[in-house]
């Protein structure tokens, strides 16, 4: 639990349910979507290196890559096939696939990833906990055996995300559903040794689109796990949100490391207010300079944490390349970010 105050990403992704929910914060067409090939890098270039520098304080936190967050399809093998190629430490776990392998067969996986220098992500909670009782009720009695195959290969960080308003319920009548589902969601991967990290989300557009708002803060989220009460809750950090948020490393300071699940990379588009950020509009780390990510990876650093970064832009234009290139430039990105950094 957050103390000091108060398997793609998630089956269903933020994206597909602005989309089905019909709101105008989420109006982007997916183009690219489902790429699932390898297909030519248009330029050669080198693999970047993610080692720090003599000058630069070593870090704990390692980047991945995460296809799906970038708006990619692809095999478990595509992305640990770019992953090497482009430098990245570690890669989004593929519970459905491993669920397919064999004991040995996950072990020998397991081993060639180490060997590669390779390290697994955080999986997304496989519990639809934001529609109807009853959906919610069948996708929990799936979550132990979900669980357990996560378990069997070694995954501890599992996440997802807070839809930031509701058309039906006050924010009280919300807040109680959330805290009651996720109980429940938690107490299940408590009992296969694996954290929770919930992301709230921030953008205004967002939060402002339904007739009631809701919790889209850091500390509106630890009030909602403290709510909770379990032992196994963290939070999965955006830079992103947290500049949506107006937040400051003041707020990320009072996390430990441990609190921390895993963590997304964005910046922000040039020109625009935090009245008009969308949240399916967003820059690769670094790329604009909006969102001040040397203040965001130093407080990073500065707790310890030792988990997984990955950026997850929701860029139209990224998503329009092949994704050997949108893996190159992703790699790239997050180098420079490290780079701003110093870390």
């Amino acid at each position: 639990m957050i103390r000091g105050g108060v398997m793609d990403k998630n089956r269903l992704t933020r994206r597909g349910f602005i989309q089905a929910a019909g709101t105008a914060a989420g109006a982007t067409a997916s183009a690219g979507f489902a790429r699932s090939e390898l297909e030519p890098h248009r330029a050669e270039r080198a693999a970047p290196s993610f080692a720090a520098t003599p000058e630069a304080p070593a870090r704990k936190f390692y980047a991945i890559l995460s296809l799906g967050r970038l708006g990619f399809g692809g095999s478990f093998e595509d992305s640990v096939a770019l992953a090497a190629k482009y430098g990245f430490e570690g890669v989004d776990p593929d519970p459905g696939f491993f669920a397919k392998l064999s004991d040995d067969a996950l072990a020998k996986l397991l081993d060639d990833l180490k060997a590669k220098n390779l390290r697994l992500g955080a999986a997304g909670l496989p519990v639809e906990f934001r529609k109807d009782d009853q959906t919610f009720s069948d996708d929990l009695k799936k979550l132990p055996a979900a669980a357990a195959e996560l378990r069997r290969a070694g995954i501890r960080r599992v996440s997802t995300w807070i839809l930031p308003f509701s058309d039906h319920l006050t924010y009280l009548q919300n807040f109680r559903t959330h805290a009651y589902r996720l109980r429940e969601c938690a107490r299940v991967l408590e009992d296969h040794n694996q954290q929770l990290g919930l992301e709230y989300v921030a953008p205004r557009t967002l939060w402002r689109s339904g007739r009631q708002p809701f919790l889209h803060t850091l500390s509106e989220l630890k009030e909602l796990e403290l709510a909770i009460g379990t032992d196994n809750l963290g939070v999965q950090l955006d830079s992103w949100h947290w500049f949506n948020a107006e937040e400051t490393a003041n707020d990320l300071l009072t996390l430990r490391a441990s609190d921390v699940v895993t963590v997304d990379l964005n910046d922000a588009p040039l020109g625009l207010t935090l009245d008009q950020y969308r949240d399916d509009q967003r820059e690769l780390p670094a790329a604009t300079g909006v969102i001040p990510i040397k203040t965001f990876l130093g407080a990073l650093a500065q707790i310890g944490y030792d988990g997984p970064c990955q950026a997850e832009p929701f860029n139209a234009a990224l998503r329009a390349l092949p994704v050997e290139e949108a893996a190159a430039k992703t790699a790239a990105a997050l180098k420079k970010a490290f780079a701003q950094a110093g870390v």
